[in-house]
C-alpha cells in the first residue's frame, strides 16, 4: 500500500519567523555569514567554507566564469555549468583559477596598423578608452604601445590616420613584470600618476592591465573567498555519465570543489559516481549529490560519502517536473525534513553534512527561512540570472530590460545527462522552460541588499550566526489572510517615478 504523509507540504511563503531578544551586541554589522561547504568531524573544521552562504545554480543561464568570479568576490562559490563540453568547462574553470584580483586581461587590443576609426569603434564597442596595441591585436601579443583619449583629437585627426604614428610607444610606458604584486602594482600607478598599468611576462607579452579607476573597488571585497594560493574558489557541475573523463579534466583545471547536478539524487548513479571519486581520490576531492527532498534520500547520500547535499525537486522557478511529472514536495518542508535527517546522522556519527536549499526562493526573506530551518547554504539560479555578470543576454522587452533565463530541463539547453534515467542521449519531454527575467543591475549591489536584509533579520531573531539562528529561531505557519496582511493593503499606493 502506497505510504501517505499525515502533513501536507509547504514552501516559504507558509512561514513566518517569530522575533527574539536581540541584545545590544545584535547588530547587524556583528552578523558572521560564514557557513561549512563539507563534510566534517566535530571538534573540527570544514576543509571549504564560505563567507556567504550563497551559491549560483549549475545553470547554463547563470554560472559562467564571469559569474564565478563575481560571486567568489563577494565570498561564495559558482557551480559551473557542465552541459557542455568538457573543455570548454575546464577551461572555465582555469580561467577563473587565473584570474588575480584587481588584474584584467585587456579585451581592448589592436595593431599599429589599425586606424583611428579602429579606435574609436573599439571604444564604443566596449566603452574603454584605454587600447593596448600588440603585435597580433590580442591580449596575449607582445606590447608595442598604449592609446589613450589623451593621444588623439578626433576634431584634428583623420580617421584614417594609423595607430603607429599616435600611439604612445613602449619606450615610453611604466610596466611592471608579471609576478608584480597587487599593492605593487598600486604603488607604481601613484608613485607615476598612472591611469592604467600593463603587466608583461619576460618575452615583453601582455599579459594584464592594472587600472588606476579599480584601486578603490579592491578594497571593497573584504569576503572574497581564495583558496590556499590566494586564487578564488570555484566549483563545477559534473553528471553521472562522463564523469571518469569530465572530473580529472576539472581537477587538472583548479577546480575547488564538484557538484553531481541532476534532478534526483536518491538514485543507484549517485552513488555510483561518489563511489568512483572516492577510490580514485579519496577524500581530497569534495563532491556535493543531490537533490533530495526526505530523510530517506538524505541518509542514502550521506552513506554513499556525499561532502554537501542539495534540497529540492521541482520548485525552480523555470521547473516544471511537477507538472510535468507529479514529483516532488514544497520546499519548506523538504528543508525541514532533511535538516532533522542532518542532525540525526551528526548525533550518530560525529560528521556534520551541510545542505544546500536549491529552488523554491521567490523573495530575499526565503534565504533566512531556508537557513533557519537547517539550510547551511541555497543555491540560486533566477536570483543570479538577472546580474549583468549571468552569461545571457539583456533584451528590451516593451520598453522593459530583461534577461535571458532558460531551465537545464528546457528544450534550449539540451541537458539530458540532468533528467535522462539511463535512456537515449534526449529529452523524452521538457522539464524546464524559456523564459525571461527581469533585469537587476550588478551582482554586487543586489548581493548586499539581499544580505542586508539576511543580517538585520537574524538581529531580529537574536542570532549572530548561521548556527545560533538555527539554535533560535521560532517559526510559525501562516494563513493566507495573514500572508495578505503582510503586505501593502487597504492604501493607494503612490507612483514614486513621478516624485
Amino acid at each position: 500500500m502506497a505510504f501517505y504523509f499525515d502533513t501536507p507540504s509547504r514552501t516559504f511563503s507558509e512561514y513566518l519567523l517569530v522575533p527574539g531578544y536581540s541584545s545590544a551586541e545584535c547588530i547587524p554589522a556583528n552578523v558572521s555569514l560564514v557557513t561549512p561547504v563539507v563534510k566534517f568531524k566535530k571538534g573540527e573544521e570544514p576543509a571549504l567554507k564560505m563567507n556567504i552562504p550563497l551559491v549560483s545554480a549549475v545553470m547554463q543561464s547563470v554560472s559562467d566564469d564571469n559569474m564565478a568570479v563575481a560571486l567568489a568576490k563577494e565570498g561564495g562559490i559558482s557551480f559551473i555549468y557542465g552541459s557542455q563540453t568538457i573543455e570548454n568547462q575546464a577551461a572555465m574553470v582555469a580561467k577563473v583559477k587565473s584570474h588575480k584580483a584587481g588584474f584584467v586581461i585587456s579585451d581592448s587590443n589592436l595593431t599599429p596598423d589599425h586606424t583611428l576609426a579602429d579606435i574609436l569603434d573599439l571604444k564604443e564597442k566596449t566603452g574603454h578608452s584605454t587600447v593596448a596595441i600588440t603585435d597580433d591585436g590580442t591580449a596575449k601579443g607582445k606590447l608595442l604601445g598604449i592609446v589613450a583619449s589623451r593621444d588623439y583629437r578626433v576634431s584634428r585627426m583623420s580617421r584614417d590616420t594609423k595607430v603607429r604614428d599616435f600611439m604612445t610607444p613602449i619606450e615610453k610606458i611604466v610596466y611592471a613584470d608579471k609576478n608584480v604584486t597587487l599593492k605593487e602594482a598600486n604603488n607604481i600607478i601613484w608613485d607615476n600618476k598612472l591611469n592604467s598599468l600593463p603587466v608583461l611576462d619576460e618575452d615583453g607579452k601582455l599579459v594584464y592591465m592594472v587600472f588606476r579607476k579599480d584601486y578603490d573597488s579592491h578594497k571593497e571585497n573584504p569576503l572574497e573567498l581564495h583558496d590556499a594560493k590566494k586564487r578564488y574558489v570555484v566549483g563545477a557541475g559534473i553528471n553521472t555519465r562522463d564523469y571518469e573523463e569530465r572530473i580529472p579534466a576539472l581537477l587538472e583545471a583548479g577546480v575547488d570543489i564538484l557538484c553531481i547536478d541532476s534532478s534526483e539524487g536518491y538514485s543507484e548513479w549517485q552513488s555510483r559516481t561518489i563511489a568512483w571519486v572516492r577510490e580514485k581520490y579519496g577524500d581530497t576531492v569534495k563532491i556535493g549529490a543531490g537533490n533530495v527532498v526526505d530523510r530517506e534520500g538524505f541518509r542514502f547520500l550521506a552513506d554513499a560519502g556525499a561532502d554537501f547535499i542539495k534540497i529540492g525537486i521541482g520548485g525552480g522557478s523555470i521547473c516544471i517536473t511537477r507538472e510535468q511529472k507529479g514529483i516532488g514536495r514544497g520546499q519548506a518542508t523538504s528543508v525541514i525534513d532533511v535538516a532533522k535527517a542532518r542532525d540525526e546522522y551528526f548525533e550518530e556519527t560525529g560528521i556534520y553534512i551541510p545542505i544546500c536549499s536549491d529552488g523554491g526562493i521567490v523573495y530575499d526573506h526565503h534565504i533566512t527561512l531556508a537557513l533557519a530551518m537547517g539550510s547551511d547554504f541555497v543555491m540560486l539560479g533566477r536570483y543570479f540570472s538577472r546580474f549583468d555578470e549571468s552569461p545571457t543576454n539583456k533584451v528590451n522587452i516593451n520598453g522593459v530590460y530583461m534577461k535571458e533565463y532558460w531551465g537545464e530541463g528546457s528544450a534550449r539547453a539540451r541537458n539530458w545527462q540532468r533528467y535522462d534515467l539511463g535512456g537515449d542521449k534526449k529529452l523524452s519531454f521538457e522539464e524546464g522552460v524559456d523564459s525571461y527575467v527581469p533585469y537587476a543591475g550588478s551582482l554586487k549591489d543586489n548581493v548586499n541588499m539581499t544580505l542586508a536584509k539576511v543580517r538585520s533579520t537574524m538581529c531580529n531573531c537574536g542570532a549572530l550566526s548561521i548556527p545560533e539562528l538555527q539554535d533560535k529561531a521560532k517559526l510559525t505557519v501562516v494563513s493566507s489572510t495573514s500572508i495578505v496582511e503582510g503586505g501593502a493593503h487597504d492604501v493607494i499606493l503612490k507612483d514614486n517615478r513621478n516624485l
